[in-house]
């Protein structure tokens, strides 16, 4: 590792670039204020955001490792003391959960350029703790922290039209995409489209290439793995699946359940609204479903996996080095052994030694039967229950059929998040463990 003086007057030259970009993007930001929109207060306020990101981009540029602006050390080592799985699942739902409550105030577009310079701010300041740079920085990391922002962005601008569309049901209007349903030729409109993209992707391109150089590590050796050995980013979610169940499992029948019910999407759906337009309030269960899978199930992985999973696949700090020799005990146990030793204190049943095929099958089914008790009543009994509670309009409406396909999909979707927290909250390693077959749930 460098000192960090040495570190900071390599990243100082970067840092005053992206404290200079922010300047120009503000700057912008207020002209247009004020030219187009005639927002005087606001044009002022971001004129004045940019000649405080000058300001920082000076004393990045100086050339003096102190003066360069950071996090407080106090503050990097609370981040540090607060990080864990269980802080980071709790805290993106609770994010999630405000950003829907609160989506029409976060959509204002004052609002949301205001947070995206606090995040641009934030990170300028961390990216001066070495430790933190050399995870975000890193080349393989840099376009996923694009696609994040950009995903911010797109998700951004889907919510604000859908708070807009929204209101303007409320009041008997066409939603916004009823106004211009003029049809587009694809010659010439959309292919001239497409080639300006295309070039434009295409120079972006070429200038990433030449400014960041590619990840390119020495030739595989089976007597050389890297630590930690990560997937693709886009299969980050999936490895991080593969801690918590087994192969079979996570690999297998949760991909193949995701699959399955984007196919079957179409045919459960009994609303109609809310087709060709941006809506939230005339679908809000389907919008509720779909953004807690995509982002709580499957983008705060990859992130997870990404940015906070180190060496031995231990979860790290965003500002704590990532050392090889951190230890992590854990002590997983599976819920027969919660069941049989801790709670009533005797030993796992165990068939008597020769015992024929139709014994030992009942006595595994013996052992195991809490955790099959447990999921029975989990896919097997809770689907009903809901069905007179909860969702008994959704019942009166799709049917027998159309409901159970509905209600198993939506608990094998929950059946994640749930096995995450009891493995981190009571080390449960398996709700089911058969070894003799090789299944375990």
């Amino acid at each position: 590792m460098h000192s960090n003086g040495f570190f900071l007057k390599d990243v100082a030259g970067f840092l005053g670039g992206y404290y200079a970009f922010i300047a120009i993007m503000n700057g912008v930001a207020s002209l247009i204020l004020w030219r187009r929109k005639n927002q005087l207060g606001w044009a002022f306020v971001w004129a004045a955001v940019a000649g405080v990101m000058l300001i920082l981009a000076s004393l990045a540029l100086s050339g003096s490792a102190t003066l360069v602006p950071s996090l407080p050390l106090a503050a990097r080592k609370l981040v540090n003391a607060l990080s864990g799985p269980v802080l980071y699942t709790l805290g993106t739902t609770a994010l999630l959960t405000v950003l829907f409550v609160f989506r029409k105030f976060f959509v204002k577009p004052m609002v949301a350029w205001t947070v995206l310079n606090a995040l641009l701010i934030l990170m300028g300041l961390s990216m001066a703790d070495e430790n933190f740079a050399s995870i975000v920085m890193k080349p393989d990391n840099v376009p996923i922290v694009g696609l994040v922002f950009m995903l911010a962005f797109f998700t951004w601008v889907a919510t604000s039209q859908a708070v807009v569309n929204d209101e303007r049901i409320k009041q008997g209007l066409p939603p916004m995409e009823k106004l211009n349903d003029e049809k587009v030729l694809v010659w010439p409109d959309l292919v001239y489209t497409e080639l300006i993209c295309m070039v434009a992707v295409s120079a972006f391109l070429l200038v990433w290439a030449l400014v960041l150089q590619a990840p390119l590590e020495e030739p595989a050796s089976s007597v050389k793995t890297p630590n930690p050995s990560k997937a693709p980013w886009y299969f980050l979610g999936l490895q991080e699946m593969l801690v918590y169940f087994d192969p079979w499992y996570a690999g297998v029948v949760l991909p193949s359940m995701v699959v399955f019910g984007l196919m079957a999407m179409p045919y459960l759906d009994f609303n109609k609204k809310g087709n060709g337009y941006y809506s939230i309030e005339e679908r809000k269960f389907s919008y509720l479903v779909y953004q807690f899978g995509f982002f709580e199930l499957w983008i705060t992985l990859i992130i997870l996996g990404t940015f906070l999973r180190g060496p031995n696949w231990n979860f790290f700090g965003p500002f704590e080095y990532w050392t090889p020799y951190k230890v992590e005990v854990l002590n997983n146990v599976d819920l027969p052994q919660f069941f049989w030793v801790n709670l009533l204190d005797r030993p796992l049943p165990r068939a008597p030694q020769g015992a024929g095929t139709l014994v030992q099958v009942g006595t595994i089914l013996l052992r195991e039967s809490p955790g099959l008790i447990l999921l029975g009543a989990y896919l097997v009994l809770l689907p009903p229950l809901l069905a007179v509670t909860v969702f008994r309009q959704f019942f009166a409406k799709m049917g027998f059929v159309r409901y159970m396909i509905m209600a198993n999909l939506m608990l094998l979707m929950l059946s994640l998040p749930l096995k995450m927290i009891l493995r981190w909250t009571l080390n449960l390693k398996y709700i089911v463990s058969i070894p003799e077959f090789s299944l375990n749930f």
